[in-house]
């Protein structure tokens, strides 16, 4: 199992590019498999997720083609099993994505039940409440969910969430696009990655409208047709380099994102000390040598301040002019990387979902070990600020989120290198 060593010690500056986002990819990956034509998908990140992704798509009979650019042409219509198997869904969550749209293609589906990040429970009961409303008949038994359409395929519903769900809203979304009449999804999740699903299943002639808001309204077509689409860039990608940025009181300038998914985010920043600019594609930052200040965060669904940023932030708060408070409302297991960044010499008090951090100038290297994909991101943004060489232990969680996360430290002025174990 591979490591990171992370020698710290100097300000991140340069420029990088931002890749296709995970979150985005994965959700379109999986609504390929409603179109009657070939898709083809572009900007897909090169990320172990994307190529389990396509290994359960292969494995259920579709066809695929790869090019050189990990653009990939899927044929959903070629699709010859409905099962997705234990053995490939229990390493990704997001393989519960390819529920809704084999039942809403074919009638019937069997996904095992998925596995991912140790981050806490996330039970997957909304996404199956909604696939019931439309008809569907659920029955979970043994590990696998298998789901049936009724005669005459899925129809349209009102589907009221009890809570703010993006996978949730991801499977509903998808399986309304083909079902017969209209559905309207209230209290549905408003992530740009949710946006990003139904622009592509509009450009796949799919009717929908008011995503990105908390009612989407979707009216169930015939059948969808092929298309080429462009993934989206990763919102969390760039917010981790600006954050590595910040708190090592560099400057970076990021290319191929704009503000408008990292609002949040960059008001944080801001708050932080940094001078932020940003244009159309493109977003700078710049602590101009300073220390950053510590900011208090509490996450939210979207569009308050991401779950999937919390984690670095905390690093930067470690490091930060000041005493802060990060609350953790979505995940309760999300404050576990604050045990190892004490072990590097955070000042770092938890009292349920909130951890109490005081700042210190510096960390001290030391050996840790990462929990999950983010937490993965804030021990590298702590080993950057921290004197010493840490080595960062676990980081398959990291190559399944970031895309070449040493080449681009590096092209910031980073030291680091993956090591075997």
């Amino acid at each position: 199992m591979d490591k990171l060593l992370i020698t710290g010690g100097g300000p991140l500056a340069g420029e990088i590019r931002v890749s296709g986002s995970k979150n985005a990819a994965l959700p379109i990956l999986a609504a390929t498999l409603l179109s009657s034509e070939p898709v083809m998908i572009r900007n897909l990140p090169h990320l172990h997720d994307i190529t389990t992704m396509i290994a359960l798509l292969r494995s259920m009979g579709t066809e695929l083609i790869v090019d050189e650019n990990l653009g990939v042409e899927i044929n959903g219509s070629t699709t010859t099993k409905t099962t997705a198997p234990y053995e490939l869904v229990k390493t990704m969550r997001a393989s519960i994505l390819v529920l809704g749209p084999l039942l809403a293609h074919f009638g019937h589906a069997r996904v095992s039940f998925p596995g991912g990040c140790a981050i806490g429970s996330r039970p997957v009961d909304q996404h199956l409440r909604g696939l019931e409303a439309m008809g569907a008949i659920i029955d979970v038994d043994a590990g696998y969910i298998t789901a049936t359409a009724p005669e005459g395929g899925l129809r349209g519903a009102h589907v009221l969430f009890d809570m703010v769900t993006v996978g949730g809203t991801e499977n509903v979304l998808m399986a309304a696009a083909l079902a017969k009449g209209r559905t309207v999804l209230e209290n549905a999740a408003r992530e740009p990655e949710i946006v990003d699903l139904a622009n592509c299943l509009i450009a796949m002639g799919a009717k929908i409208s008011g995503h990105g808001s908390a009612t989407i309204i979707i009216d169930g077509v015939e059948r969808l047709h092929g298309c080429t689409y462009s993934v989206m860039p990763d919102r969390i990608e760039a917010g981790t380099y600006l954050v590595a940025a910040a708190a090592t009181r560099g400057s970076i300038r990021l290319r191929g994102i704009g503000p408008e998914t990292l609002e949040a985010v960059l008001v944080k920043l801001v708050e932080a000390g940094a001078k932020v600019e940003s244009g159309e594609n493109w977003i700078t930052l710049d602590m101009e040598g300073r220390r950053p200040k510590a900011v208090n965060i509490k996450t939210v669904p979207y569009p308050g301040f991401p779950t999937d940023m919390q984690a670095q932030f905390t690093a930067m708060n470690a490091v930060a002019d000041g005493v802060s408070h990060v609350t953790e409302t979505i995940f309760e297991n999300r404050l576990i990387q604050t045990h190892e960044m004490n072990r590097m010499g955070a000042k770092i008090s938890i009292e349920g979902n909130t951890a109490m951090i005081t700042g210190t100038e510096r960390l001290k290297a030391a050996p840790v070990m990462a929990s999950d994909l983010r937490a993965s991101a804030s021990l590298v943004i702590a080993g950057l600020v921290a004197d010493g060489d840490t080595l960062v232990d676990r980081i398959y969680h990291i190559d399944r989120g970031y895309e070449c996360i040493e080449e681009k430290f590096l092209a910031l002025g980073a030291t680091i290198r993956r090591v075997a174990n």
